[in-house]
């Protein structure tokens, strides 16, 4: 099984669910990843914390974390962008692969817009705050754009919320500006560095949706290749029995 450190917040985690379905080549089934969700929207406040002195999240996410390999993940994966500032404190003494959300999207958008691409983020003002793409995207040869403060305060900060009230419909057409104005000012690609953004834009006009790479797919396209590497492997291991 994989473990998902998820809910946060709970629309994500659901898509992030439907993605790696819809990811996975099966035929019937069995033939689908077999995913253990950890789903606890109580997970302290990420942008608290990071912004504003809030509960670190990361005890709780530990122990989120040592619950699904107890109950028996054989890898690990977290359906959230600004959670991922802990990422390397939930590495520490874990076995488990446990591929990052940062580093699968940016592979992903070197590979869809090409080294030397600028790349624009949607992204939680703690994410961008804390820089958390930005040594990813430079080491692929990749540069960013920055997010107009007005953008993000005015569409982008405003969309994620409604997503998380669960009014999806209302939040594309304000991220669908926020994303305009970032490839008026250069962006030759965006990042959707956050799991409420997708669900935003899932109805919005289509050349809107063609610049986008969605960080959830990229998560949800790895943690098929793990689980798939993990079989191989175990295959591998009675054969030499």
């Amino acid at each position: 099984m994989i473990g998902v450190l998820g809910g946060m917040g709970p629309l994500a985690t659901v898509d992030f669910f439907a993605k790696v379905v819809a990811a996975t080549p099966a035929k019937d089934d069995a033939g689908h990843v077999p995913l253990l969700i950890h789903s606890d929207p109580r997970i302290p406040g990420r942008p608290a914390a990071l912004l504003h002195g809030g509960p670190s999240p990361l005890p709780a996410l530990i122990a989120a974390r040592d619950r699904l390999i107890a109950a028996g993940a054989q890898g690990l994966v977290m359906a959230c962008n600004t959670a991922h500032y802990w990422h390397a404190a939930l590495r520490e003494g874990c076995a488990l692969p446990f591929p990052s959300i940062v580093d699968v999207a940016c592979d992903a958008a070197l590979l869809r817009f090409g080294a030397g691409a600028r790349i624009g983020l949607v992204a939680t003002r703690a994410t961008l705050a804390t820089g958390l793409f930005n040594s990813a995207l430079q080491s692929r040869g990749l540069s960013w754009v920055a997010t107009r403060q007005s953008a993000l305060d005015d569409w982008v900060l405003p969309a994620i919320a409604m997503v998380k009230a669960g009014k999806t419909a209302q939040a594309g057409p304000m991220l669908a500006q926020a994303i305009t104005q970032m490839q008026s000012d250069g962006a030759n690609g965006i990042i959707l560095a956050c799991t409420e953004a997708p669900m935003a834009l899932e109805h919005a006009n289509p050349a809107v949706q063609d610049i986008c790479l969605d960080s959830t797919q990229a998560l949800a396209q790895a943690t098929v290749a793990m689980w798939q590497q993990l079989q191989n492997q175990t295959h591998k291991d009675v054969r030499h029995v």
